[in-house]
């Protein structure tokens, strides 16, 4: 069995590809970049842009099944950034699939696509898409996912998973940046309220994805569904940030903002950045302070039932394991 994996030199696209090859699969990997760990590995690796059809296409040759991981993340940039990688990139995963008959594809996705800047507590996959997003990579993910939810038919079973901040040894987005932020001193709590929130390790997040492409066949009960996955242990915002800080022997936060002031603060910055067209990222724009200023966790009873999902490394573990690997260096 061959399988491609989109980001595959990617934080969780990585994780996918190891998990794979412990089960004996080949495996091909599409990156923009190189990644000499995968080819020694073994892994088949192709290089180029999601929004290239031939390389993706030619990325998919006699492959039996897809995981599509590769994104724009991020919260700041153009628009057509977000959409080539994520919409564009998405429908050339679908048309592949459709033309060398592959008939399954997992697909990445997020809880952010159904965050409409209210507390999400306890919520399962009914909860809708918003109207209105405070940020391209939230509005693009979601494009994306109604494409590969809808792409599901009887000649292809798709599936999308949304793992909610995936951190853990090897992450190469969350915890360097609450980390660098933690060194300079740049982290502000915004208000008081204890808001809780989902996480989740990164073994676990890649388990999650061969679970259900176990179960992922034509017709069959996860074929069509998208599913929110965690590690099930929410837990105040702050508290999860102040242990990845220690982890990295950093002190915790203790400063604090307001979240109408965090917003406004992120309306102006944002301002600015698109009139002078400045580089980089705000230091806060609105959709980071509704983000962190409000309760995100989720009922994973569908993820449970549908296809035996259980964390297997509790948050006391993978915090461990986080500083271990932060003390080598």
């Amino acid at each position: 069995m061959r399988a491609l994996v989109t980001g595959g030199g990617g934080f969780l696209g990585k994780a996918i590809v190891k998990l794979l090859l412990a089960k004996s699969w080949k495996v091909n990997s599409f990156s923009r970049s190189e990644y000499p760990e995968l080819s020694l590995l073994g892994v088949n690796h192709f290089s180029g842009a999601l929004n290239d059809y031939a390389a993706v296409r030619a990325a998919a040759v006699d492959c039996d099944i897809v995981f599509h991981v590769a994104a724009k993340a991020g919260v700041w940039g153009d628009y057509e950034d977000y959409y080539l990688a994520n919409v564009v990139g998405t429908q050339n995963v679908i048309q592949a699939c459709r033309e060398h008959g592959i008939e399954r594809l997992v697909y990445t996705s997020s809880p952010s696509v159904v965050f409409d800047g209210t507390d999400m507590e306890g919520v399962d996959e009914s909860i809708p898409y918003p109207g209105h997003f405070h940020a391209y990579y939230p509005q693009t993910k979601a494009q994306a996912e109604k494409l590969v939810l809808m792409a599901n038919d009887e000649n292809l079973a798709t599936v999308a998973l949304r793992p909610h901040l995936i951190w853990g040894p090897e992450d190469n987005h969350l915890v360097p940046r609450i980390l660098e932020r933690g060194r300079k001193g740049a982290l502000l709590k915004i208000g008081k309220r204890d808001c809780l929130v989902d996480t989740i390790y990164i073994d676990n997040a890649a388990e999650a994805h061969l679970q259900a492409a176990e179960k992922l066949a034509i017709g069959s009960e996860v074929a069509g569904k998208a599913y929110f996955l965690s590690n099930d242990e929410p837990l105040p915002l702050w508290d999860v940030v102040n242990r990845i800080l220690a982890a990295g022997n950093l002190p915790p936060v203790t400063r604090s903002i307001s979240p109408d002031l965090a917003y406004f603060a992120g309306a102006v910055l944002e301002k600015i950045y698109s009139t002078f067209k400045l580089k980089g990222e705000p230091r806060m724009t609105r959709f980071v302070a509704r983000e962190l200023s409000t309760s995100h966790w989720f009922d994973l009873s569908n993820a449970k039932e549908d296809f035996g999902y259980q964390p297997k490394v509790s948050i006391d573990e993978g915090m461990r394991r986080l500083q271990d690997w932060l003390a080598k260096g």
